[in-house]
C-alpha cells in the first residue's frame, strides 16, 4: 500500500503544481496538430500545435513561441508537443494556445534561415525579422478559423522566443494587447557567454522605438544565458527607445534560472502571469486542469504507480492498454494519436496476447474500442 499511497500523493502535488484551487472547475481541452501555410515555409508549412478549452466559442489566441538551442543539431529534435504543458496554462485562463515551431526548428523547413552569422559580429535584426514573419504567419492562419479570435490577442516567449515577441511588439498586429518574454535573448554560446552583447543591447533598444504594446519581461537572477547585467542593460535600452515592460528580476530557480519557464516551474512563474493578466482584464476564470483518469481496475499497485507515471506524462500524443490479466503498455511523445494507440498496443502485447486501449491522451478510449490481437496489431 505504501507505493499507492505515494501515487496518491503525486497526483495531489501535480494538482497543486498546475494550481488547482477549491472552486476551480476541471475542464476539458481540445487539442490539434496544425500546419501554419507559409510560402517561405513550402508546401509543408509549420509546425504547431493548439490547445484550447473544449467550448464552442472563439477563444482569444495566446501565441507562443520557443527558444533556441545552442546546438544547431538539437533543432531537429524539438517538437511543439514538448510545450504542451506550458501551452495547458494558457488554455486554462481562456486563450486559444498556439504553440508554432519557426521555419528550422522540429519539422518546419528552413535550415538556418534564422542565423544570426558570426560571433562577434552576431546580427539579430535580421533574424528576428525572419521569426516575426513566422509569428505572422500563424496569426493570420488562425484569424481564419472559427474557434480563435485575434482580437485580444496575446503572445509569450521564451528565450529566443522572447526576443521574437519582444520584435513582434515593434511591429504589432491588430488585436496584440500585450506580450511575454520569459528570460528573452539570442546568442548564448556558453554560460555567461553571449555573442556581441553590444548589438544585441541595440536590437532590444531599436524594438523599443516603435513597440508600445504593454510587456512582462521576466529574468530569473541565476539564468545562464543572460544574466541580471545583461537582463537589466537589455531593459533599460528597449524602455529608454520608448517600449513600455515592467521588469521581474525573479529569485534563482533550480539550477538554471534560465529554465523557470517550463512544466515544472509552473508554481513559481504563473503568478507573475496572473498578475499582469488580472491588471489589463484579460484572461478569464480558472479553468482546472484535466481530471486525473481513475487506474484500470485490473492493475496491481505497481502498476497503477506507472499509470501515475501516465497521466502526469505531458508529452502528447499518449495511450495507455491494458490486458484483462493486468497487463499493460504505455507510449508518449508520438506524432499522432494513432501512432500512441499502435505504439502502447504493441507494448501491452509483450506480456499478454489481448489487449485493449484504455486511455488516450487525457481521455478515456471508451467502451467502444475493439479489442486488438497481437496478429491485428502487427498488420496496424
Amino acid at each position: 500500500m505504501l507505493l499507492f499511497h505515494r501515487l496518491l500523493v503525486l497526483l495531489i502535488a501535480w494538482l497543486a503544481t498546475a494550481g488547482m484551487v477549491p472552486n476551480a472547475m476541471a475542464a476539458e481541452f481540445y487539442t490539434e496538430d496544425l500546419r501554419i501555410p507559409m510560402t517561405e515555409a513550402g508546401p509543408q508549412g509549420l509546425e504547431a500545435f493548439l490547445v484550447r478549452p473544449a467550448g464552442t466559442k472563439r477563444y482569444p489566441l495566446a501565441l507562443l513561441s520557443h527558444g533556441s538551442p545552442r546546438s544547431f543539431d538539437d533543432r531537429a529534435t524539438m517538437s511543439a508537443h514538448k510545450y504542451y504543458g506550458i501551452a495547458l496554462e494558457y488554455a486554462r485562463r481562456g486563450f486559444a494556445a498556439l504553440i508554432v515551431m519557426r521555419r528550422g526548428y522540429g519539422t518546419s523547413p528552413g535550415g538556418r534561415v534564422d542565423s544570426v552569422g558570426g560571433c562577434a559580429n552576431a546580427a539579430y535584426l535580421p533574424a528576428a525579422a525572419v521569426a516575426v514573419a513566422d509569428l505572422r504567419a500563424a496569426i493570420d492562419a488562425m484569424g481564419r478559423r472559427a474557434d480563435v479570435t485575434t482580437s485580444g490577442m496575446i503572445a509569450a516567449g521564451h528565450s529566443a522566443g522572447g526576443l521574437a515577441t519582444v520584435a513582434l511588439t515593434a511591429q504589432a498586429p491588430p488585436g496584440l494587447v500585450a506580450a511575454i518574454s520569459f528570460a528573452g535573448g539570442r546568442g548564448s554560446r556558453d554560460d555567461d557567454d553571449v555573442c556581441n552583447p553590444e548589438g544585441l543591447v541595440q536590437a532590444f533598444a531599436t524594438f523599443g522605438k516603435t513597440s508600445r504594446v504593454p510587456m512582462l519581461w521576466v529574468y530569473a537572477s541565476n539564468d545562464s544565458f543572460f544574466g541580471p547585467d545583461l537582463a537589466r542593460r537589455l531593459h533599460d535600452g528597449f524602455r529608454a527607445s520608448g517600449g513600455n515592460a515592467k521588469f521581474i528580476a525573479a529569485p534563482p530557480y533550480s539550477d538554471d534560472g534560465h529554465y523557470l519557464y517550463s512544466v515544472v516551474g509552473r508554481p513559481q512563474w504563473t503568478p507573475y502571469l496572473d498578475a499582469f493578466l488580472r491588471e489589463r482584464s484579460l484572461g478569464h476564470d480558472m479553468l482546472g486542469p484535466p481530471d486525473p483518469l481513475p487506474p484500470p481496475g485490473q492493475l496491481n499497485e505497481a502498476a497503477r504507480a506507472e499509470f501515475g507515471r501516465y497521466l502526469a506524462s505531458t508529452m502528447p500524443h499518449k495511450a495507455f492498454a491494458v490486458s484483462p490479466n493486468g497487463g499493460y503498455g504505455w507510449r508518449s511523445g508520438r506524432a499522432t494519436t494513432d501512432d500512441a494507440q499502435r505504439d502502447s498496443l504493441a507494448a501491452c502485447m509483450k506480456w499478454s496476447p489481448t489487449c485493449t486501449l484504455y486511455a488516450v491522451d487525457d481521455r478515456l478510449a471508451g467502451a467502444a474500442q475493439r479489442t486488438v490481437t497481437d496478429q491485428s496489431a502487427r498488420a496496424r
